[in-house]
């Protein structure tokens, strides 16, 4: 079950975990890992430090710019890296509380 070129799972999935979908394609589903022109060096160094920036490659490789898997992983991407989330934001209010008192 493929979307284009992509594995619809891979997809899914690496919304949520994208280490890990990286992780577990390229070694029980290698056939699934999506085509791509990243020379090796940088498919290590991206999919340890900036997992969702590999993944947003590879959709724009197979899928374009104008699916929409490249702008929903493009906005998951924007909130992670910005510590969008309402947990982020109380930790942070913590933290401030702490230093200031």
């Amino acid at each position: 079950m493929t979307h284009g070129d992509m594995d619809f799972y891979f997809l899914l999935f690496s919304l949520f975990l994208p280490r890990l979908v990286l992780l577990v394609y390229i070694l029980l589903f290698p056939n699934l890992f999506p085509a791509n022109t990243v020379p090796q060096w940088a498919d290590i160094v991206l999919g340890i430090f900036f997992p969702r920036i590999l993944i947003l490659i590879y959709i724009y490789q197979n899928l374009g710019y104008d699916n929409p898997w490249f702008w929903v992983h493009l906005v998951v991407a924007i909130f992670a890296y910005m510590g969008g989330g309402h947990r982020t934001r109380r930790r942070y209010i913590r933290r401030r509380e702490v230093y200031e008192n």
